[in-house]
């Protein structure tokens, strides 16, 4: 389906550019360690748009955003890609989906993106980085500097042999999706936290993996937060020590996560992570030590 929902933030144009507008996956197979008494204590509100209980099914969307700020376009994240071989992760082995229909229309050609912005390193989030071209896999985006977390690209490397808890389900990522357009020379590494523009700046928010970032949006008195993979699902802002077998380090993730849950409650922000389906995104308060949703956002 060729879809797109677009809001505005102060001088930032959003856009939920889908690769998958539904895709379900088996609860255990993100959540295998959590109780499923405590998904049937939230069972009212997340059934069935958010986790079908019947079918032990969590509902999800592979999605990228596309922003429009200073006069920039500006891609965060960029799903799983076609034609990739994931042998270790079979439900996105080979997919193919129109996605870059779906960004048409929303009004870009991958060469109109001026910067990609990976909140990770993740398979389903540095898939369009590259297609395949000739057999060769080149820069989807070619006029795009594309902004890496030094943490992650240390650590995802092969040739660093680093041990990891994601093992095969990261085979072949880094050099298919990462690889090309660093010999392409147009990756801009950065560490600490980044200003990307006027209106955008990138804060660490290691866990889920040790580079994993959150592009925070502060436009006029907008704000918003771009948290990538610190949420899976919507389960999380109830239970927020709640942690996916994703994350590589499950007491650093969980840190983050309440970090930037507080600090999104206290600056009245928009939530805004990788894969919550329907709305997409949401705002919220503190509810003692955890959070509760008080709007869904006002996309489609």
């Amino acid at each position: 389906m060729t879809r797109t929902d677009t809001i505005t933030l102060g001088g930032v144009e959003i856009t939920r550019v889908f690769e998958e507008r539904r895709f379900d996956m088996p609860r255990l197979a993100i959540f295998p360690d959590v109780d499923e008494a405590i998904w049937r204590r939230q069972r009212d509100w997340l059934d069935p748009g958010f986790w079908n209980a019947d079918s032990d099914m969590l509902v999800a969307s592979l999605q990228s955003w596309l922003l429009r700020s200073d006069g920039a376009t500006i891609l965060v994240d960029t799903g799983v890609g076609n034609d990739k071989p994931r042998p270790g992760m079979p439900i996105f082995d080979g997919l193919q989906t129109g996605y870059l229909d779906n960004l048409a229309a929303a009004g870009t050609r991958p060469e109109d993106v001026d910067l990609v912005v990976i909140t990770h390193l993740h398979s389903d989030h540095v898939g369009w980085n590259t297609r395949l071209v000739d057999g060769e896999w080149v820069p989807t985006f070619p006029n795009a500097r594309y902004l890496f977390a030094r943490d992650d690209l240390e650590y995802w490397d092969p040739g660093n042999g680093h041990p990891t808890r994601s093992g095969e389900r990261m085979a072949g990522v880094f050099e298919d999706s990462v690889a090309p357009v660093l010999a392409a020379g147009l990756v801009d590494s950065w560490e600490g936290r980044h200003q990307a523009d006027t209106n955008l700046s990138l804060e660490p928010a290691p866990g889920h993996t040790p580079g994993s970032a959150v592009l925070w949006l502060r436009s006029g008195t907008d704000r918003a937060a771009f948290v990538g993979d610190l949420l899976h699902s919507p389960l999380q802002v109830a239970e927020p020590d709640v942690c996916p077998c994703f994350d590589e380090d499950e007491a650093q993730g969980l840190a983050s996560r309440r970090r930037v849950l507080g600090s999104v409650a206290d600056e009245g922000a928009l939530l805004l992570p990788a894969h919550f389906p329907s709305a997409g995104a949401v705002e919220l308060r503190r509810d003692g030590d955890r959070f509760a949703i008080t709007e869904w956002a006002a996309f489609a």
